[in-house]
């Protein structure tokens, strides 16, 4: 959730440290953006400024210059958006700061035994407990070095942590178990840097180490040290080029980054058909055998890993289910040598997810991981990984990247069904007829009108069957980050079970659907909600009769029309966050990238 990032530059002439940490937590900001914080070294103290709201909006940093900095990117998990509750955390006598990524789970206990010991609290978050910890370490231990006493107090922490400490003599700490760490280094000035993404190190640095779980970085200038924390052993550094082209991200000509993603789709799917295709034939031979496949992800990524499933179920009769990162331990003890998780993820972060794919992997099961993220955590767990190579994507609603993961999922499923050579043609048709898509005004036009209807609405059904019921399921999920609507996306066939009795006049119902077998179904379905007074938009590939009052015509991509589908529901997503003046780019109370359980 949080992000992390710190500068150890030339004692002599690197003055910078706490400008470098701004920028490199605007790069960040995407895992966070309730508050921000940057604290510096000085020649007597520790200087901090913390402020609440979006980095992005702060024009600039008033801090001392330096040459060792830490700072902080927030996603409030313990606490309010305060500026008391921005980290860095101060400890009491002001010889060291604190940062974290994650959530002390036992930060209850922890606090309760620090206060009867006298220890006082000023803030709400389990941060703090760590800062405390940290004292009472050092205090109780004398003769322990920081990096002891660091090591010591985080060995108490549970759940997944990553910290960042800045001593005022001039050293940074930074321990990992869970969330994502790693260390950049500049070969020509022997700047060093710490950060929560690779690609945020990008600009700065031409190698990287990445911190694995259980390990400790010690910095200061001109020196990187790796520690075990649970033996103190120091380790081998291996660091390795960062050959990643990572310019400043761009809106460029689009008012929004989520508008600009948008457009980058057919691009995108062009990336998919250049995967390799003896890496793909890898997939294949592990999947094919395998007795059971379970597709998995969280938010976005989990209705990407549902799609998934339904694909090498119907395309390539491979025995595929979706799990929901959240709630899939009830599979656990079901896992064995010969399954597969396949799972999908934008960060290759996700916390739930990486959870259930560590527990498989102790239970002998491969892991196959398909992520927009170098580095991470998934990739490196996988015994095979595929990147997405989308390119930076800045709108905590994922667009995208999703079209990646389910054009990528239909490329795999049509290997195994031997229909590689076809499928190849029909997506770059389909990135073709996106192109013409979003230069359509007419199109455009449409969406917005339609969006401001629906700007006056409070609840929204969405309809579906087969290929394009989970793109109804990421319709609902953008609707709902962007437009902060209640939407529920229904099986059409589910309907007239339950959620019928919610039909009333005016309520406005979206219905998909595509030139197959399913289509007289979901038909059927949207003529019942309209005889109960219900607004019927319908999204698909020309109808030949329509009584709708809404109809938004897709071109027919045959088996791809459920991803031709997918770019009204994105675009009107949009546009409904423009209409209501929300923050297109960073909805309330999320975040892209969700580390923390």
């Amino acid at each position: 959730m949080c992000g992390i990032f710190a500068v150890v530059g030339n004692v002599v002439s690197e003055q910078a440290a706490g400008s470098k940490v701004f920028a490199g937590l605007k790069r960040l900001e995407y895992r966070g953006y309730d508050s921000w914080g940057v604290a510096v070294v000085t020649s007597t103290s520790l200087a901090i400024e913390k402020r609440i709201g979006k980095i992005s909006d702060a024009a600039d940093l008033q801090l001392p210059p330096s040459h060792v900095a830490i700072g902080h990117t927030r996603w409030a998990t313990h606490g309010g958006v305060t500026e008391i509750n921005a980290h860095p955390h101060l400890a009491t006598n002001g010889s060291f700061a604190v940062a974290q990524n994650g959530v002390v789970e036992n930060y209850l206990e922890l606090k309760k035994q620090l206060t009867e010991q006298g220890y006082q609290f000023i803030t709400q978050t389990d941060t703090e407990v760590i800062v405390r910890l940290i004292e009472k370490v050092r205090i109780t231990n004398s003769s322990f070095s920081l990096r002891k006493v660091i090591l010591s107090a985080f060995s108490q922490l549970k759940g997944r942590n990553t910290i960042v400490v800045l001593e005022q003599l001039g050293k940074v700490y930074a321990a990992r178990n869970g969330s994502p760490l790693l260390v950049g280094r500049c070969s020509r000035s022997q700047e060093y840097f710490c950060s929560s993404d690779v690609l945020s190190l990008a600009k700065e640095a031409d190698e990287y180490l990445v911190v694995e779980n259980g390990q400790l970085i010690e910095l200061q200038p001109g020196k990187c040290q790796l520690f075990d924390c649970a033996t103190g052993q120091e380790l081998q550094l291996r660091f390795q080029p960062l050959q990643i082209q990572q310019s400043e991200a761009s809106k460029g000509k689009f008012p929004h980054y989520m508008l600009k993603e948008i457009f980058d789709s057919p691009a995108v799917i062009r990336q998919v058909i250049c995967q390799k295709k003896a890496k793909l034939q890898e997939l294949a031979q592990i999947i094919t055998p395998a007795r059971q496949v379970y597709c998995i992800g969280s938010g976005t990524a989990g209705i990407a890993a549902a799609q998934m499933a339904y694909l090498l179920r119907n395309l390539a009769k491979i025995p595929a289910v979706a799990l929901v990162g959240a709630d899939a331990a009830e599979f656990i003890e079901m896992l064995s040598p010969d399954d597969v998780l396949l799972a999908p993820s934008q960060s290759g972060e996700t916390a739930d997810v990486l959870e259930m794919l560590e527990l498989a992997k102790q239970k002998g099961a491969k892991i196959v991981t398909y992520v927009n993220m170098p580095a991470s955590s998934m990739t490196r767990l996988a015994d095979l990984s595929f990147l997405a190579n989308a390119g930076p994507e800045i709108c905590v609603m994922s667009t995208k990247v999703f079209t990646s993961q389910i054009c990528w999922a239909y490329l795999v499923a049509s290997l195994v069904a031997s229909q590689y050579d076809s499928a190849l043609d029909r997506l770059e048709q389909l990135a073709v007829e996106i192109e013409r898509y979003l230069q359509d005004n007419a199109s455009r036009q449409q969406l917005q009108k339609l969006a401001e209807w629906l700007s006056t609405q409070s609840n929204l059904f969405l309809l579906a069957k087969g290929t394009n019921f989970q793109i109804i399921r990421e319709g609902m999920v953008k609707l709902i980050e962007g437009a902060y609507l209640h939407a529920q996306a229904i099986p059409a066939g589910d309907l007239k079970h339950y959620a019928i009795t919610l039909i009333e006049k005016g309520t406005p119902v979206l219905v998909l659907t595509s030139n197959d077998g399913s289509r007289s179904d979901v038909l059927t379905a949207a003529q019942e909600v309209q005889s109960r007074g219900a607004t019927v938009v319908h999204i698909g590939p020309q109808l030949s009769l329509s009584h709708f009052p809404y109809q938004v015509d897709v071109p027919d991509q045959g088996e791809l029309t459920f991803a031709m589908n997918l770019l009204p529901l994105q675009l009107l997503a949009y546009e409904l966050a423009v209409k209501l003046g929300h923050d297109v780019d960073h909805p309330r109370n999320i975040a892209k990238s969700v580390t923390v359980k």
